[in-house]
């Protein structure tokens, strides 16, 4: 099992910091990648962050009504030591296949 921590990212627009609204997990659940993790509000709008990947929360950084800049620590995942920092799937090199018949069919 390894450890990843993920920071407040880069919510655009130059905002640099945000407050907790709610947590929309707890310490010790399993979250799915993309699944609701956490409300924030900015000076902007409030926006709901989804988790980076899949693994069980260890620890949540911030409680509610608390602001952070971003960079920040938000959470701590534990995850399978060989899905570590992984976010998606690297692409496999594959040879091409042919998907446009060159020639027509003969009758």
């Amino acid at each position: 099992m390894a450890e990843v921590t993920f920071p407040l990212p880069d919510l655009g627009e130059g905002l640099i910091s945000a407050t907790v609204l709610e947590w929309l997990v707890a310490e010790g659940d399993f979250v799915e990648r993309n699944a609701p993790l956490i409300e924030v509000e900015t000076t902007k709008s409030a926006v709901e962050i989804p988790s980076p990947q899949s693994g069980r929360v260890l620890k949540l950084h911030v409680g509610e009504s608390e602001e952070l800049s971003v960079g920040d620590p938000l959470v701590t995942f534990t995850v399978e030591d060989d899905k570590a920092g992984i976010v998606g799937t690297v692409p496999q090199e594959r040879k091409a296949t042919r998907r446009v018949r060159l020639t027509p069919p003969e009758d």
